[in-house]
């Protein structure tokens, strides 16, 4: 049997295939089909299927990362959306935090309110901060209000209530009368996706969630006919923020949850190659067509953070603290208003895509830079099954250069030079603004264009050692076979760290357990496979923002105050550089991760090469790296031939099916017994 993966990407979609049997692990890419992802998911499962000489009948898993949610939420093609709250907050949506975007434009455009005024409606009802009752709900108007949608066009309602996550109750009478009146709509409550407090950022998560969920629905609608008519018959699974999967049901319900469905997995491939490799401090670098996403890995722990903002709309949603760019190979090169060069974030996608794949665009592009300067090969990419037009992408450059004033091979180089620039700004992001040195991390590159751009970004950054696995350019699909069952809970319950309150502690975590155990039994995870996580979000009184600690194991309660408050003063000390001893602590909110051992697919050593590393060189070229260097004739090397401890100097280059990998002047690789390369400068 085959596990497969699938990721479908901006611009192509990733299909990775490994032999429950063997382990043996093939992998395949087409181009992406953005009108209806489903089309190349299925074309890319068949095609690949054959290639391993296998059948749909043959697959016994099928994962799949999608990029649907998130651009439908950056694209403004969500679902018509009316919104139920407490009187008095209507128009909370659009007041937000009454932050600018951007602190010294006061031109900057916040993103646009997904629920119109005249579609925001109050409801008759209050609870207290604690949960008591200030005002009953008044049912007659609640039925009232919802009758006034009827002539509507929505297709979605989000209810979001005052202090509901400390007592559902009025939600969930509010969401049976919506039912009752409104059959059909797609209807989601604040206490199922998002039990925190910070009303705004509750408020925001629901609506984008009932936004997305008709979206999501027929999307995954036409994706099970579709797999089913290509043969494939198990209950396929998809992957979620968090870096888990969910089922297909799952994702209906909460589409919020797979905003960053495919970057997720990737940092999951990621953290399986590092380790096995044997580092433990990662930084992952997925470079694809359209985008680049960041994240950091410190002792074989990715970051999971409680709140993301995804094209300005924040989100109160488990996922792993992944940063994104708008860099990828196919940002879109242009001169801005102050003649300045500038690379991304538009990008030509998979449709047209870059001008060198002769389908329409004439505006240059990353991947075009790289054709020009021949880091990239210049005839043919995906092992010849597509054809690269140079001279297309040569006079895209020239017309570009000559609105800087420079040559071709210097404006391809500034193009390359920008995007480094970038990629190394949102790695800053993510370690040095946290705390973190990025000189003590090992750079993880994967992406269709992450191998090529990783040995500039790690001089640039002074990184000490780049990891390109064996199959770079679909670690994402890779990473869904590596990915267990995953869900998150969460509650906010305000109190002062103290022995007194532990009881209180335990109490939460005991109702968020309670949950968790349904869902297991739900998903039919056997009591051996289970996993529960603990995590407490705690602040100094008066602060504004939480940081994560650990749930610890102690004999007492006063022991256990005594770790946690060990654990949030480490955690501050990095962040902000201090301690406040004398300040009281508060616990604010519980959070609880629950994971479902699966079946995963297993990466194996490969037996050490028999063959001289010479044997893998299957051509030269001319390359231009830099002005010091000029044109450099560098070796090409087929990553296919090369094995278990093959070691040479660059500068070459090392082509594959699904990516291109550039070593510097000056770095050495190594093949390491997965078939990794590692890459360091040579001292």
């Amino acid at each position: 049997m085959w596990r497969v993966g699938v990721d479908a990407g901006g611009t192509f979609t990733d299909v990775c295939l490994v032999d429950e049997a063997t382990g043996a692990i093939r992998v395949w890419k087409v181009p992406s089909t953005p009108d209806d992802p489903s089309h190349a998911i299925a074309r890319g499962t068949v095609e690949a299927l054959g290639e391993a000489r296998a059948t749909p009948g043959d697959v016994g898993y099928f994962g799949h990362g999608t990029t649907v949610a998130t651009n439908a939420l950056i694209q403004d093609r969500g679902a018509p959306t009316a919104l139920l709250t407490t009187e008095g907050f209507r128009d909370l949506l659009e007041i937000g935090r009454q932050r600018r975007p951007h602190l010294y434009d006061l031109q900057a455009d916040k993103p646009r309110v997904l629920v119109p005024r005249r579609l925001r409606l109050e409801i008759a009802e209050r609870l207290r901060h604690d949960g008591r009752l200030d005002k009953p709900l008044d049912e007659t108007q609640v039925r009232a209000v919802v009758r006034r949608l009827k002539n509507t066009d929505i297709r979605a309602l989000a209810i979001c209530l005052l202090y509901c996550y400390v007592d559902p109750a009025h939600e969930q009478r509010v969401r049976r009368i919506v039912e009752e009146e409104l059959p059909g709509v797609f209807v989601t409550c604040s206490h199922e996706v998002a039990p925190e407090f910070r009303e705004f950022e509750r408020l925001s998560t629901v609506v984008v969630n009932a936004y997305l969920g008709p979206v999501m629905a027929g999307y995954l609608a036409g994706l099970g006919p579709r797999l089913r008519e290509a043969g494939i018959r198990v209950t396929p699974h998809i992957t979620q923020s968090n870096g888990g999967v969910m089922s297909f049901e799952a994702a209906r319900a909460q589409p919020v949850r797979t905003v960053l469905s495919g970057p997720a997995t990737g940092v999951v491939g990621g953290l399986e190659v590092g380790r096995l490799a044997g580092f433990g401090n990662l930084i992952t670098f997925d470079m694809g067509g359209t985008s680049t996403d960041v994240a950091l890995i410190e002792d074989g722990r990715p970051k999971l953070a409680g709140e993301l903002d995804v094209h300005g709309y924040p989100l109160k949603t488990p996922a792993l603290d992944i940063h994104t760019v708008g860099a990828g190979g196919g940002s879109i090169a242009f001169v801005d208003a102050g003649g300045l060069l500038k690379v991304g974030p538009r990008s030509a996608g998979a449709v047209p895509g870059p001008v060198c794949y002769g389908l329409g665009n004439d505006e240059p592009t990353v991947t075009d830079a790289n054709v020009v300067l021949q880091t990239l090969n210049p005839t043919h990419l995906l092992g010849g099954r597509m054809p690269i037009d140079r001279t297309r992408a040569d006079a895209a450059i020239v017309r570009l250069a000559k609105s800087l004033g420079l040559d071709a091979t210097a404006t391809a180089q500034g193009i390359v030079s920008v995007v480094t620039a970038t990629m190394a700004k949102a790695i800053r992001v993510i370690s040095v603004q946290r705390g973190h040195d990025p000189r003590d991390y090992t750079l993880v590159a994967f992406g269709g264009a992450g191998p090529l751009h990783a040995a500039r970004l790690a001089r640039e950054l002074e990184i000490p050692r780049v990891l390109v696995p064996r199959h770079p350019g679909i670690l994402c699909a890779l990473g869904l076979l590596l990915s267990d069952l995953k869900t998150n809970y969460a509650q906010t319950r305000l109190m002062r760290l103290t022995p007194d309150a532990v009881t209180a502690m335990l109490d939460t975590f005991a109702e968020l357990e309670a949950r968790a155990a349904a869902w297991f039994d739900g998903e039919g995870i056997a009591p051996g496979a289970r996993t529960l996580r603990r995590t407490l979000d705690m602040r100094y009184a008066g602060q504004n923002y939480e940081l994560p600690v650990p749930w610890p194991d102690a004999p007492s309660p006063a022991a256990l105050v005594k770790e946690l408050t060990a654990g949030f003063e480490r955690a501050h000390e990095q962040i902000y550089g201090y301690i406040a001893a004398e300040e009281p602590i508060q616990a604010v909110t519980f959070r609880l991760e629950a994971v479902g051992a699966v079946r995963r697919a297993e990466l194996r050593p490969f037996p050490r090469a028999t063959t001289a590393v010479s044997a893998a060189i299957v051509s030269h070229r001319e390359v231009w790296l830099d002005e010091s260097d000029g044109l450099v004739v560098c070796p090409v090397y087929d990553r296919e031939r090369l094995g278990a401890g093959h070691e040479f100097v660059g500068p070459a280059i090392i082509e594959q099916m699904d990516a291109t990998t550039l070593l510097l002047p000056g770095q050495r690789t190594r093949v390491d017994q997965f078939a990794n390369l590692v890459i360091a400068d040579e001292h």
